[in-house]
């Protein structure tokens, strides 16, 4: 909890510098999603956001606009400006250059756990306080945080299934259970990802392109994702979409394989698999040394369940339609069997919407008993 007194405006600059941030949501990976506003007390004289990876920080093209005006003002910023030199210059620097009094931050930088653009900024005489709408500023970039502090991506597994709890039907056939509304939603919420992980054996059933299908955004360049294939025995067929070099593209498998001619325009890396099934945590920290910090799988119940039976599931994004398949369907995860209900998954709603003619849920896991009491795939 904030240990100081913010007034309405000082909550008011800051929820005008989250909303700054998110519009960084699709272009800044893999670099937090940041905004700035400074203002003198009620009164705005800049604003500013962080654009894309290697451009200017949110701070300066706040500082930019409020120019001279910024000696003596309040600064808000949804993430404790960096102190370190990077691509760019240290942003505690800039804001003590120019003069500004005092900085309120929403949330600390893990990159930055000494504090020590803190201290310069309180050395230099400027006031800082800390923690004003810090969960939401957290939530923003929930996949930033997962990759430093947790050392893995926020995992997001999107699921789309009949109102009988079917993906597809016996045969595999799945188009299309949503409708159009629904499918052009997934566009956004995969260009907010920094990877799209799937499985071989969709690739060889569906041959999916794992690419976004949006116009690009009017500032900073659009981020493309990651496509991101298990395949232990490289088995994706030659001619896949996915093989096709149209986007940045990893090929995992396992130790005992070598890739060929196929996966020339592609990264092909190796893992262990013990059992015969690839160590999905060394998955997760193989993703977050490519610095993903949000992936979004799409991939069928086999490889879904296993990722949701580890611990690495951090939400389901479900899309429910108006549709029945029938029980000879297919089923939406593969999940082992349950001796009793104590031991049930339970999900947290975190959202509902209705998207087209379709229902859209925002689920996380929560508590069960077979856990010990702790949240599903928080422990990793």
């Amino acid at each position: 909890m904030p240990s100081f007194a913010f007034d309405a405006s000082d909550h008011a600059h800051m929820a005008c510098a989250l909303r700054l941030a998110e519009r960084g949501l699709h272009t800044t990976q893999p670099n937090p999603r940041v905004g700035c506003v400074i203002a003198h007390g009620a009164e705005v004289v800049g604003e500013g956001w962080h654009q894309q990876a290697g451009g200017p920080h949110a701070e300066v093209f706040a500082l930019r606009a409020a120019g001279a005006r910024a000696r003596g003002a309040t600064a808000y910023v949804t993430l404790e400006p960096c102190g370190l030199h990077g691509r760019t210059p240290p942003c505690a620097d800039a804001l003590i250059d120019a003069g500004v009094a005092r900085v309120v931050i929403a949330a600390e930088d893990p990159h930055q756990r000494g504090g020590g653009a803190l201290m310069r900024l309180r050395a230099a005489g400027i006031g800082v306080e800390k923690g004003l709408m810090r969960e939401a500023a957290r939530e923003l970039n929930r996949g930033f945080f997962s990759r430093i502090v947790r050392g893995r991506p926020w995992l997001r597994v999107k699921l789309a299934m009949s109102l009988d709890g079917r993906t597809a039907l016996a045969n595999g056939e799945s188009k299309w259970i949503t409708g159009g509304a629904a499918r052009a939603d997934v566009q956004r919420w995969r260009a907010r990802s920094s990877a799209i992980l799937t499985g071989s054996g969709t690739v060889r059933a569906d041959d999916p392109a794992l690419t976004v299908r949006l116009p690009p955004p009017a500032s900073g360049n659009a981020f493309r994702p990651l496509r991101v294939v298990l395949d232990r025995r490289l088995r994706t067929p030659a001619g896949s979409q996915v093989l096709d070099g149209a986007a940045p593209t990893l090929i995992v498998h396992d130790v005992a394989s070598t890739p060929d001619g196929r996966f020339d325009a592609v990264e092909c890396v190796a893992v262990d698999a013990p059992d015969g099934r690839l160590d999905l945590a060394a998955v997760m920290r193989l993703l977050a040394a490519h610095g993903c910090n949000e992936v979004q799988v799409e991939a069928g119940p086999i490889l879904s369940g296993a990722l949701f039976t580890a611990g690495f599931v951090d939400e389901l994004l479900l899309y429910v339609a108006p549709v029945l398949l029938g029980d000879a369907a297919r089923p939406l995860l593969a999940l082992p069997p349950l001796a009793d209900m104590a031991g049930c998954w339970r999900l947290e709603v975190v959202e509902q919407r209705q998207v087209g003619a379709d229902l859209r849920i925002l689920l996380r896991p929560g508590v069960t008993a077979a856990t010990g009491g702790k949240r599903v795939g928080s422990s990793r």
